[in-house]
């Protein structure tokens, strides 16, 4: 058994939670629109042929903003073929997934589909094989009123009111030799500042995420973020991130250490801003916008997946559709902590993806929508981390990893909402055989009592959810959580993510 100590005080703050940090990522990529959201002939379809069992879990998991069209899929996208009349829209090609785009839910559908999950539209725009004047296209058609050519064909389409569209990612993973139209950071930095003052000139008021590196582990990570920002720091508010894990070769102790490497990750970029930021001697700051991350086994895309051949080019093809153990979620619920962990600059984020392709919500066509493991420690954090993410000061025992080294044994964050007095922990016990009994100080937080504590852990940590066995895995109540004379004391299982909920 091993033991650790933290202390929750409201006045020990990180920062405001942007509730964006709870977003999520839909691409036209495999199932995740076609069969995904949307199946007309589906018996839970409504009117416009949405997954209503969908719909419900969604809501559920508590998604604010989703990032949309993608993703690779936005570098090669023509975004009028989106819009209009369906009979008339054009089937495409789809160099990124290597399949065949019907168009049959737009940006019109996708916008209706959102107001029934009360989620907010972050777009995408092509700067992979197009530029600034299709940008601006794009933001006239959904954020003017009227009274414009494109304002108007929005109108004659059948959407009266502006989208009202607020925040912009200029582009996808730029870097990438994998994305269309992939350049130079110095060459990106440049299409990037133009597109975002052109767009600005049209609403100064836009919220602009640029490009960074599409991982750390790419060579031009850290220089790629230095150039783009040199040439757009007085043009964006976000700098984005995207980070995926996966264990390898077995080396389950490195892969429950993955939010180590997320947290030096967002320390790395919070630092090439600030550099930036000193060497112009700006008062500006620039947030981070983690609008890819979650756990995904891409060696199995390369190795079964990938679509391939000129003459096969599938609609919604089965592609990426992960399957997640207890492990997988543990970790995933981990990354979750490495987000609050910053939340004064992380105040926008998106889980990639949300149905189908690597999510947490899985659906059979004509059949049953179920919830993966990694549903869970989402929508109860999405839930209860409210107010303000505190640092909670954890002494932890550490244990050795092959990859990342000396790794604590635990991780915690907690938050803090001064209006309603609600406080909730969330915490992870990476160590693959042992128990670990935590002790937190929360008499700042007055005469507190447990409201809630739930552990997601099994025997069997690739124990999942399947659509033979749908609720294998769940959450289960932690009755070991316990405050006394402001000490509250929980026991956490081997390899789990737990959260506890308390009220003053």
């Amino acid at each position: 058994m091993v033991t650790a100590r933290l202390t929750i005080d409201p006045h020990f703050a990180v920062g405001d939670i942007n509730r964006r940090v709870f977003g999520s990522f839909i691409e036209h990529l495999g199932r995740a629109v076609y069969d995904g959201i949307y199946e007309p002939g589906h018996p839970t379809a409504d009117e416009n042929g949405f997954r209503g069992d969908v719909i419900d879990l969604v809501k559920e998991l508590g998604v604010s903003a989703i990032r949309y069209p993608g993703g690779n899929f936005v570098s090669g996208f023509r975004w009028e073929d989106s819009v209009g009349p369906k009979a008339e829209r054009p089937r495409r090609l789809d160099l990124a997934w290597h399949s065949t785009e019907t168009n049959e839910v737009g940006l019109h559908e996708f916008a209706t589909w959102l107001d029934k999950v009360d989620s907010e539209l972050m777009l995408a725009v092509n700067l992979g094989t197009r530029g600034t004047l299709e940008a601006l296209d794009l933001l006239e058609y959904s954020n003017i009123p009227a009274g414009t050519a494109l304002s108007e064909q929005r109108i004659a389409n059948g959407k009266t009111n502006a989208f009202g569209v607020k925040m912009w990612c200029l582009g996808n993973e730029m870097d990438g030799p994998w994305q269309l139209g992939h350049r130079s950071a110095d060459d990106y930095g440049k299409i990037a500042s133009q597109t975002a003052k052109a767009m600005r000139q049209v609403d100064p008021t836009l919220e602009l995420v640029a490009c960074g590196s599409s991982s750390a582990q790419m060579p031009t990570f850290g220089e790629w973020e230095r150039v783009v920002l040199t040439h757009t720091y007085d043009d964006v508010d976000y700098i984005s991130c995207h980070a995926y894990y996966e264990e390898k070769n077995g080396d389950l102790d490195s892969f429950l250490a993955s939010a180590v490497n997320m947290d030096g990750f967002i320390e790395s970029v919070i630092a090439t801003a600030d550099h930036v930021k000193a060497v112009k001697g700006s008062d500006k700051t620039i947030n981070i916008s983690f609008d890819e991350w979650n756990v995904w086994y891409l060696d199995r895309y390369h190795d079964v997946d990938k679509v391939e051949g000129i003459d096969n080019w599938p609609i919604a093809p089965r592609i990426l559709e992960d399957v997640y153990s207890v492990a997988d979620a543990v970790v995933f619920g981990n990354l979750m902590i490495s987000l609050l962990k910053r939340a004064d600059r992380v105040t926008s984020a998106s889980l990639a993806q949300l149905v189908n392709v690597i999510a947490p919500i899985m659906t059979e066509p004509g059949g049953p929508a179920w919830k993966q493991t990694t549903y869970f420690p989402f929508a109860l954090t999405s839930r209860l981390a409210k107010g303000r993410a505190l640092e909670v000061r954890l002494e932890s025992p550490t244990h050795s990893t092959e990859v990342y080294g000396t790794v604590p044994t635990l991780d915690a964050v907690a938050t803090h909402d001064a209006e309603t007095g609600a406080t909730a922990l969330f915490l992870v016990n990476r160590s693959r055989d042992e128990e670990a009994v935590v002790t937190i100080d929360v008499a700042a937080l007055g005469a507190a009592k447990v409201v809630d504590a739930q552990t997601l852990a099994d025997d069997d940590v690739y124990a999942k959810n399947t659509l033979q066995d749908p609720e294998r895995v769940g959450l289960s109540a932690n009755d070991t959580a316990r405050v006394e004379d402001g000490v509250l004391t929980i026991t956490l299982p081997p390899v789990s993510w737990s959260a506890v909920e308390l009220q003053a």
